[in-house]
């Protein structure tokens, strides 16, 4: 720090002795009283701008919990995240170390990045895809909303805009009271949740510690490649080889790997168990192979329905043909011996 310099203090700044400080200069000192022309000059206040009592400030719509804290922004991240994602694996996790996630998020990236597809943005899948911790009980709110939360049937509230004017609004975000009520009617009503929901499926995997892994694409080379390294099961899903992944076999990527467990998966908004997840990774060419497959089964199943078909109207018109031959026959052959029974 470099020295402080002391200098003299200029005379006219010097400080003001209350003694030496005249009449005549107090007077001038204190606060005059307004001019006509002062008093003539009244600019608007805040107070002048009175707000409706049933105001609400558009940045801020009312909220069944507080929208500033952490957990409501988990929340909607959770929803946002439920509602653009189409693949989303579901892993129990055992308190992994730092070190470890990086060596196992590493590990994966490098064999979703060996994944070529067509059809389908290889390098987009492969920056998009993501490993994260998640909150269970809210991911389990999270689901409850996305799930039994309809925000187009929520009804219209009136509300004064600033103007004071009457006017219609919609609140209908995830921290809504439409939400929470929603929510709440259908998992706390008389009448028990359906196991056969989405929710009711996929409940009893959301126990203890997870984590989620999300695809931007429903991709089964690339769900291939992942399960091969999170949760490797020979001969469908055999983990990487020493020669090609030395650094899978890394004691701390190890070490990782064996504290995940695959429980389950959530596909275009259906529930997965384990193999159901493992039977969408082995679709041989992908989607678009399964497309094909589905094209050319509807279009043998329509060419067979169009052969029994036509087979049945084709029998029936032979059979009618044949009795329309026999009826002509009988009847040529009456006239034939009447015409003889004359003649002779």
């Amino acid at each position: 720090m470099p020295p402080r310099l002391r200098c003299a203090v200029p005379r006219g700044l010097g400080s003001v002795n209350p003694s030496r400080i005249s009449t005549r200069s107090a007077v001038l000192l204190l606060p005059s009283a307004p001019t006509p022309v002062a008093a003539a000059r009244q600019y608007a206040t805040a107070a002048a701008f009175k707000l409706p009592a049933d105001y609400v400030p558009p940045t801020k719509p009312p909220t069944a919990r507080p929208s500033d804290t952490r957990k409501s922004q988990l929340l909607r991240t959770y929803t946002s995240l439920l509602r653009s994602t189409p693949l989303i694996l579901i892993f129990q996790h055992n308190n992994l170390t730092a070190v470890e996630w990086a060596a196992v998020r590493r590990e994966l990236r490098i064999a979703l990045g060996k994944v070529s597809t067509e059809g389908t943005d290889s390098a987009e899948v492969t920056s998009k895809a993501q490993l994260q911790v998640i909150r269970t009980r809210i991911f389990d709110v999270a689901l409850k909303i996305v799930e039994f939360h309809d925000p187009s049937k929520v009804a219209p509230t009136t509300v004064s805009s600033l103007s004071g004017e009457k006017v219609q609004v919609v609140y209908n975000h995830d921290l809504s009271k439409a939400a929470y009520k929603s929510v709440k009617a259908a998992t706390t009503g008389d009448v028990p949740l359906p196991e056969s929901s989405a929710y009711g499926e996929i409940s009893p995997l959301l126990v203890g510690p997870l984590a989620i892994l999300t695809l931007p694409a429903v991709s089964p080379a690339h769900l291939a490649a992942a399960l091969s390294v999170l949760s490797p099961s020979p001969p469908a899903f055999p983990a990487p080889s020493k020669k090609k992944n030395p650094g899978y076999y890394d004691p701390i990527a190890q070490a990782g790997f064996q504290k995940l467990m695959l429980v389950g998966g959530r596909i275009e908004d259906k529930v997965f168990d384990l193999d159901g997840v493992k039977w969408v990774g082995g679709i041989e060419g992908g989607l678009d192979a399964l497309r094909a497959q589905l094209v050319h089964m509807l279009q043998t199943a329509g060419l067979g329905l169009t052969s029994v078909l036509e087979g049945a109207s084709k029998s029936l018109w032979l059979t009618l043909e044949s009795r329309r031959s026999v009826l002509d026959e009988e009847q040529n052959g009456g006239k034939e011996g009447e015409k003889k029974e004359e003649s002779s």
